[in-house]
């Protein structure tokens, strides 16, 4: 499978994002969960939205050197980011959302499986 994400790529690399709130509890988590965890794009606070793009509502916002824990991916609206260029977006929870652009996953293309 070809993927449409890194047009722009640094690397390779992927973002997402977390709330401030729900980050101590994804990171506490992710050593159990299952879920991979990775981290923010430095310097990037990432707003995390109700959907897989830029036309949901942002519900929160990570804060400065944040880590999430992907649940599951799926295709969005294209962002450019840190690293690159994407339409993928990491779900980090029921409902919560960031572009893969910020997320350091060392990927051009999905890392986890397919949201739905």
């Amino acid at each position: 499978m070809i993927s449409r994400r890194r047009m722009l790529g640094l690397g390779g690399s992927v973002v997402a994002m977390v709330p401030a709130i729900a980050l101590a509890t994804a990171t506490e988590a992710s050593a159990g969960s299952g879920y991979p965890t990775f981290p923010v794009a430095p310097g990037s606070r990432l707003n995390v939205r109700s959907g897989p793009g830029t036309n949901y509502s942002v519900i929160d916002v990570l804060p400065l050197g944040a880590t999430v824990s992907i649940r599951c991916q799926c295709d969005g609206t294209t962002i450019s980011g840190l690293y690159g260029t994407s339409d993928i977006w990491d779900c980090i929870g029921n409902g919560r959302f960031v572009s893969d652009a910020y997320v350091k996953t060392g990927s051009d293309g999905y890392v986890t499986n397919q949201c739905g």
